[in-house]
């Protein structure tokens, strides 16, 4: 109630009061005459005086700051934390109204702390790399967060307030829900999603709320996307096996060569030489391999160090197109070189020589006689670029995304015919990513492919 409110009820107050004594006056005052008369009256007065007086002073100093109080305590109760009561200097209503206003700083000090809690945790909540669902002891969804949504689409009005099992249909999600509820331990189980027409393995983990008197109150499931770990577990199993089989090939011809030699077929000259020339061709192999794995080891650690130096175009690239030119006569290919006369940029030359020659034996191996092959150089104010094309075999479109990979090959029998060992693109990624630059592939199948290599002029 407002200060307008408790003036007019002291003033109701008040007139009761004077009525009351107008009409003791009234009836009194014709009872007696002279100077009895005026006593009466002049009593009545001065008891109207003082009760006047009492009465502002018990209003003030009780019934305001109660009427207050109550008001006071009926917006606490509603959930307004910011009201204040009024403070008498002195008494037990000073107190009173101390001690709610006291209350009341201490519930909105409650009020902002829990806010600011629940606005960090759904930040919190909200920012996880992985999906969070909250069910309770019945069932039904209470909290989604955003990568939730990212996972299985919709907003959270799609789930919120359903039970979990109408609003996701994968069965290994209802085991998993099912068996932490019944066993009240943490449960674990796996499904597969398609996002963005893209496969993604998705591990879901349930673990029971409980409180503090061993009640089970719900559960939490948490959606963990391992997807990148399958891949990176696939490409470990991958590079295991096919290190296991390239490295057997040759071992073995080696060995039965040998064994064949040692058998007695040595006495015959021309089949020793044609044998001595496989066992040599194999161990060639062998060694380019061994020597290419620790190539790509040594690329791949951290500590790389590489020596920056700059490298002037025009004199860097003369030993490349030497080496090229009489690769691609060999083979009946067609050699163009178009250079932007003039570049200069910060690289380590003997790396990114590497990087050019693995892209343009590449193109010599996988591209048939009377075709073509070139190299373009180019710059701009921020970049060079390094263009190797060919009009060889072309690389199918789903396996674009691969062939950076180790070991990696498209066509297995002609990759391995051509005497590759099938880490060269590996280690070319390896060099330019270290170089701070990228690489980047365009290829129609029998037309050709094109490699471009992006290298920033400073880093």
């Amino acid at each position: 109630m407002g200060d307008g409110s408790k003036g007019n009820l002291f003033l109701r107050y008040t007139v009761m009061m004077t009525s009351v004594f107008i009409l003791m006056g009234i009836v009194i005052v014709p009872f007696t005459t002279g100077d009895e008369q005026f006593f009466v009256i002049f009593a009545l007065t001065i008891a109207y005086i003082i009760l006047l007086v009492l009465m502002y002073h018990l209003f003030e100093n009780y019934v305001k700051p109660i009427r207050a109080s109550i008001n006071v305590t009926n917006e606490l109760v509603k959930g307004n934390y910011n009201v204040r009561t009024y403070v008498k200097p002195a008494g037990e209503a000073q107190q009173l109204s101390e001690l709610i206003n006291q209350l009341a700083r201490n519930l909105q000090e409650m009020y902002i702390q829990e806010k600011m809690q629940g606005s960090q945790w759904k930040t919190v909540i909200n920012n996880m790399e992985s999906g969070l669902m909250l069910i309770d002891e019945r069932g039904y969804v209470h909290l989604v967060n955003r990568k939730f949504l990212q996972l299985f689409g919709e907003n959270s009005l799609h789930y919120i307030g359903y039970l979990y099992y109408d609003v996701l249909a994968h069965k290994s999600i209802h085991r998993v829900v099912q068996e932490t509820f019944l066993y009240e331990e943490k449960m674990t189980g796996a499904i597969t999603l398609s996002i963005e027409n893209q496969k993604h393995h998705i591990e879901v983990v349930g673990a029971p709320v409980i409180n503090d008197v061993k009640e089970l109150k719900g559960a939490v499931l948490v959606f963990h996307d391992i997807t990148d770990l399958k891949r990176v577990e696939q490409m470990r199993k991958d590079f295991v096996a096919n290190v296991s089989h390239e490295l057997k090939t040759p071992i073995t011809s080696i060995r039965g060569f040998s064994e064949t030699l040692l058998d007695g077929a040595m006495e015959d000259e021309k089949l020793c030489k044609q044998f001595l020339d496989i066992i040599l061709k194999e161990s060639s192999r062998l060694q380019a391999l061994v020597q290419d794995l620790l190539e790509l080891s040594k690329l791949e650690k951290e500590e790389l160090q590489l020596s920056k130096k700059m490298i002037h175009i025009d004199e860097w690239i003369t030993n490349i197109t030497t080496l090229i030119e009489q690769q691609a006569n060999n083979k009946s290919i067609s050699f163009k070189v178009n250079l932007e006369k003039g570049i200069s940029f910060y690289g380590d030359p003997d790396r990114l020589q590497q990087v050019v020659l693995n892209l343009l034996y590449n193109g010599i191996n996988y591209t048939a006689e009377g075709g073509e092959i070139s190299l373009q150089i180019s710059s701009d104010k921020d970049a060079v670029r390094i263009k190797v094309a060919d009009t060889g075999i072309g690389i199918p479109e789903d396996s674009i995304h691969r062939i950076f990979e180790r070991f990696y090959r498209v066509d297995r029998a002609r990759s391995r015919n051509t005497g590759g060992t099938g880490l060269g693109l590996a280690i070319v990624k390896h060099i330019v990513e270290a170089h701070k630059g990228k690489i980047e592939v365009e290829s129609e199948v029998n037309k050709g492919t094109t490699f471009t290599v992006i290298l920033p002029k400073e880093w």
